[in-house]
């Protein structure tokens, strides 16, 4: 009997011990392995400003996110013609009536009337003073001057002098209206601006085509001193913004995959690329296999990003750390809501955020339980071996 009583006080004390130690270890919150921090710890930071995600914040995002259109950028006015500039290759041919000033090629004439003779000059390239030289009629300024405007000037010269004279002025190499197309093209080239008024896909098809899918492709257009970039399937949707190339346009195609990483209570932990054009949260959520139902925490969505200051107005927080003029920011996201659904539908993931679903606090508990379980059963399978021993 004295046995049986000593027994039963060892497995007491030993289970005592056994839970002591292991809620010691919980405790200490390094025993318990978890994905990151649970919703609750969010609440502790203030020098990180955490938004509450609706659709008043999504519409302050849209406005400070505006995409910049080509069709709004550069409307600086076209040129009515093409003009000619140094560099350029020109061809002039001079008709007249005989007796003619040139001693031309006779062109046959019906018979009875006078005959014409046309004399077709050497091709020459207009000089770095923007000149070209027409025997008899001097040194001709052309540069900033359309063909139409060389031959009046050229025939105003030669009166008095060729014999009723009608002139021609033929642009053989272009080598100043040019726009440059360059990047994952087929091939780089440059191609020369005609009457047609070329576009930018005008400029793309001279080059082959893109050598990357259209979908993950950034067209960039450099004009002077402005740079400004589109996704290429937005162009290709939009007809306004394939806009009219001007001389020196530069267009340069670029492959840049986008990504955002997912952690934490999601179908997959990895880093996920998403197309030029953007994709929302909802999508984002969908393409890392959502949230998992035996672990997450639907109020504990979140989204860290570094975003410009200037988008959260006067909710700047005071923060030691800073990307240049950016901000660290968490949105949160409250899925248990259904109309944060359609805020997240509108909610633009960006380049290299951070999407963080927490651990719901019942899962914590069940890991917990499982520890409990898997230390204490092991050990009363002993203790129920001691009184066959006494």
């Amino acid at each position: 009997m004295l046995g049986i009583m000593l027994c039963v006080r060892v497995r007491s004390l030993v289970l005592f011990f056994i839970v002591l130690i292991t809620l010691n270890l919980v405790g200490c919150g390094s025993f318990l392995s978890s994905s990151g921090p649970s919703a609750g710890k969010f609440e502790h930071h203030n020098d990180i400003q955490i938004i509450e995600l609706n659709h008043i914040v999504v519409s302050q995002l849209a406005r400070s996110q505006k995409q910049h259109l080509f069709s709004e950028a550069f409307v600086t006015p076209l040129q009515t013609e093409n003009v000619l500039g140094a560099g350029d290759v020109i061809e002039v041919s001079i008709w007249e009536i005989t007796p003619a000033l040139f001693s031309g090629v006779m062109i046959n004439q019906p018979t009875g009337s006078s005959a014409t003779r046309v004399t077709t000059f050497p091709e020459q390239m207009v000089s770095n003073e923007g000149t070209i030289n027409i025997p008899f009629a001097g040194q001709i300024p052309v540069s900033g001057r359309s063909c139409q405007q060389i031959e009046s000037e050229i025939m105003l010269r030669l009166q008095g002098k060729a014999n009723q004279p009608q002139v021609l002025v033929r642009t053989v190499r272009n080598n100043t209206t040019n726009v440059t197309i360059a990047g994952e093209v087929t091939s780089s080239t440059r191609m020369p601006l005609t009457a047609k008024r070329e576009r930018l896909l005008d400029a793309l098809a001279a080059a082959g085509g893109v050598r990357q899918p259209v979908n993950k492709m950034t067209l960039q257009l450099t004009r002077g001193n402005r740079v400004l970039a589109m996704p290429l399937d937005l162009i290709i949707r939009d007809p306004k913004q394939n806009i009219t190339l001007q001389p020196d346009d530069v267009i340069t195609l670029l492959f840049q995959p986008l990504s955002f990483t997912a952690l934490g209570a999601t179908g997959k932990n990895e880093e996920v690329n998403f197309e030029t054009q953007g994709v929302s949260l909802v999508q984002a959520l969908a393409r890392v296999g959502g949230l998992q139902d035996s672990r997450s925490d639907i109020q504990g969505v979140f989204v860290f990003r570094f975003e410009s200051a200037n988008v959260l107005g006067n909710k700047v927080p005071d923060v030691s750390f800073v990307a240049g003029s950016t901000i660290p920011v968490i949105y949160r996201v409250n899925l248990q809501d259904p109309a944060t659904f359609f805020a997240a539908q509108n909610f633009l993931m960006k380049n290299k955020d951070i999407l963080y679903v927490s651990n719901a606090p019942a899962a914590d508990f069940q890991k917990f339980l499982n520890m409990v379980v898997s230390v204490v059963y092991p050990v009363v399978n002993v203790i129920n071996t001691i009184p066959s021993r006494f």
